[in-house]
């Protein structure tokens, strides 16, 4: 007789849908808020969207997925010293400082032979080891550029146009460079690699 545990319990699972709600409801809502009220009140806005998103994830699945969880402790604490300090430049610092962060932890990973890309999508791909390696090479690269590119905006452009990049420039960015990764998941399947 076996006794299941809770370890040995599928993970519940959001929906695709509402999981990309979650994740672009904020941003949508800092978006609105900053151009009708302004860089503060978007702030205090996208501060609150974040944690309800957070905590509606919690609800759901009872975790929270390691890229919203730091994402949200970033906003929370940048967000809180932009409006403690009422300066804007902590809340723009926020991208480049989560993409830097995402980029450090897969290069950290691939320097002691690990791909945490396999850790975090393992449930959604099944990967090769060479094709975890060289995928998360890849967005290592991405996120060094987001970083990259968020200094570059932010500091050559208004604030305005820095928000609206963020939402409509940086998510199909990221849309765009994943659907570019299809080709990488397709070759090195390891189910077909197995054949």
């Amino acid at each position: 007789m076996t006794v299941k545990t809770t370890a040995d319990a599928p993970k519940k699972k959001l929906n695709p849908w509402l999981k990309f709600a979650l994740e672009l409801g904020p941003l949508v809502i800092f978006f609105v808020a900053n151009s009708r009220a302004g860089l503060f009140w978007g702030t205090g806005c996208f501060m609150a969207a974040t944690a309800v998103s957070l905590a509606v994830s919690w609800f759901l699945i009872r975790r929270l997925p390691i890229m919203p969880l730091v994402t949200g402790v970033v906003v929370l604490i940048f967000g809180g010293l932009t409006l403690y300090l009422q300066d804007e430049l902590f809340i723009k610092l926020k991208p480049t400082i989560v993409n830097t962060l995402f980029a450090g932890a897969l290069f950290a990973g691939l320097f002691f032979g690990k791909s945490l890309l396999a850790v975090v999508f393992e449930a959604a791909f099944d990967l090769t080891p060479e094709g975890w390696r060289k995928l998360t090479w890849r967005w290592a690269f991405f996120f060094v550029f987001l970083a990259v590119l968020n200094e570059v905006i932010w500091r050559n452009f208004s604030t305005d146009f820095w928000v609206a990049f963020k939402v409509w420039g940086t998510m199909p960015l990221t849309f765009l460079f994943a659907l570019l990764q299809v080709p990488l998941l397709t070759r090195y399947d390891a189910k077909t690699s197995a054949q």
